[in-house]
């Protein structure tokens, strides 16, 4: 497996894990971020689960290590996003301390080629990885298919906004002086 995370370069994405729309949700999470990605993964055993698994849990580790010791980043991100039928809120904390909570009641098997019941485990191996709370809910939508498009745009969106330069912090921001 290959991923490359570029947060303040040329935003260049190219994702391909053999998932259609893990792809999708990855290529559009980078592109409203900003950032680039790029991302080369197979199954070795077959097991789909485990590469949906490994691609969340090394990009969260990417995320952390190019964050380094979080000095002067904003921290906090929120984006409530519509696409259309879609209502999705991402509330975020890159403070170092991991918890997820996704609540997107979509009641489908799946979407395109992807298990429904993974999109939850791909946010939450990405924040447990990323030392990270992100918490993600459906305000409202019926088309499961815009619910979770929606949910990794405001995914990306509250990211770009919470790992930007605050320039009103030379350290953390956190009263403790560090982060975790």
């Amino acid at each position: 497996m290959r991923v490359a995370l570029t947060l303040d370069g040329e935003p260049k994405v190219r994702i391909e894990t053999g998932i259609v729309m893990l792809d999708h949700l990855l290529a559009q999470f980078a592109f409203h971020a900003r950032a680039g990605l790029e991302i080369e993964a197979r199954s070795l055993d077959a097991i789909r689960h485990h590469v949906i698994e490994d691609v969340a849990i090394v990009l969260g580790g990417v995320l952390d290590e190019a964050l380094g010791d979080r000095a002067r980043i904003t921290r906090y991100g929120e984006v409530t996003l519509p696409m259309d039928d879609a209502l999705v809120r991402v509330a975020l904390d890159l403070g170092g301390r991991i918890y997820a909570r996704t609540a997107l009641d979509l009641h489908v098997e799946r979407i395109e080629d992807l298990e429904t019941v993974m999109i939850p485990h791909v946010i939450g191996s990405f924040a447990a990885n990323a030392r990270a709370t992100i918490h993600v809910a459906r305000l409202a939508g019926d088309d499961p298919h815009h619910v979770a498009e929606a949910a990794f745009k405001a995914l990306g969106r509250a990211c770009a906004q919470a790992w930007s330069l605050d320039p009103r912090f030379d350290g953390v921001a956190s009263t403790k002086g560090v982060m975790a």
